[in-house]
């Protein structure tokens, strides 16, 4: 059903916050051949996306340099995959990852898939504006967000649905399309449930059964997201920790996107889910400084130890 709970993240704004002081500590732990990388940890972690900003801004004006362009000089692999990551705004973040997502040869389709299936309209639209500064490419991908629903218009677009389920066709795709991408959260939980009543089948079974590849992930993605987003991206970290030998580029984006909005929710459910805490599951494939900030990030409690 259509999870309209009150969710929570795992960082909020610290409190008695001091931009100078924590730029000043961050150049300070910067310096040399070295680094202070537990300092790093417990400065960046620990502060919300705009106070990590801010002191990006201060660290610019004290030392005359990009924050994120020492950080990459000075760190390496996954844990400055982190470092960076956090002192990215959020659509300026999912951006990022989504031109390297499409950078090159191949493409990275559950990138692509987990971000553009999960963000609502107003996030969709900061995204295409940062992503449009950096390339200037456009991404066309909308929800409608009115709490407004319609129950014959879900009982008219269901029918759709299901044409579309049973023809297959260009068109019929489209249409299909245009639904899932164009409908509140609220108004399409009323299409999945009319689905159900006119076809006897869950709309996931039905698209499983229709589409294949990516267009069919994507499809699915959404209806889940619809139903629980948290518990989508719960599924998501256990298959990137379980199923594909712990893929780093999707635990860091997930904990990192989902940090401040439903990260503590998307604990709850993977718990709920899976019998282990993301915590130990996280503990028991990451090692060094890299776990230590995915955990902080994660933010454990004493039972997940």
């Amino acid at each position: 059903m259509f999870c309209g709970e009150y969710v929570q993240g795992t960082i909020f704004p610290a409190p008695n916050f001091d931009p100078i002081m924590d730029a000043q500590m961050l150049g300070g732990a910067l310096q040399g051949f070295g680094c202070d990388k537990d300092m790093l940890i417990s400065i960046l972690t620990q502060r919300c996306n705009a106070q990590r900003l801010m002191i990006a801004g201060e660290y610019q004006s004290m030392y005359g340099r990009d924050l994120i362009g020492d950080l990459k000089e000075k760190l390496s692999d996954h844990f400055k995959d982190v470092m960076v990551g956090l002192l990215y705004s959020p659509p300026s973040y999912d951006a990022h990852e989504l031109w390297h997502a499409m950078k090159g040869a191949g493409t990275e389709e559950n990138c692509l898939i987990d971000i553009l299936a999960s963000r609502t309209n107003g996030e969709i639209f900061q995204m295409q504006e940062a992503y449009c500064l950096r390339k200037e490419i456009h991404i066309y991908f909308t929800y409608i967000e009115e709490g407004y629903t319609d129950p014959a218009m879900a009982a008219q677009d269901a029918m759709v649905l299901w044409e579309a389920c049973q023809q297959k066709t260009g068109e019929h795709k489209t249409m299909l399309q245009v639904i899932l991408c164009n409908k509140s959260y609220q108004q399409l939980w009323l299409v999945f449930q009319e689905f159900q009543n006119i076809s006897g089948q869950d709309i996931v079974d039905a698209i499983n059964e229709c589409y294949d590849g990516y267009f069919q992930e994507l499809l699915v993605a959404i209806v889940l997201c619809v139903r629980d987003k948290a518990a989508y991206f719960a599924y998501r970290l256990y298959t990137a920790i379980h199923d594909f030998g712990f893929h780093n580029k999707t635990v860091i984006r997930i904990l990192i996107a989902r940090s401040e909005i439903d990260l503590m929710t998307i604990r709850k459910r993977y718990k709920e889910r899976y019998g282990k805490s993301l915590f130990h599951d996280i503990r028991n494939f990451a090692s060094g400084h890299y776990e230590k900030a995915l955990l902080a990030i994660c933010a454990g409690d004493v039972e997940d130890y």
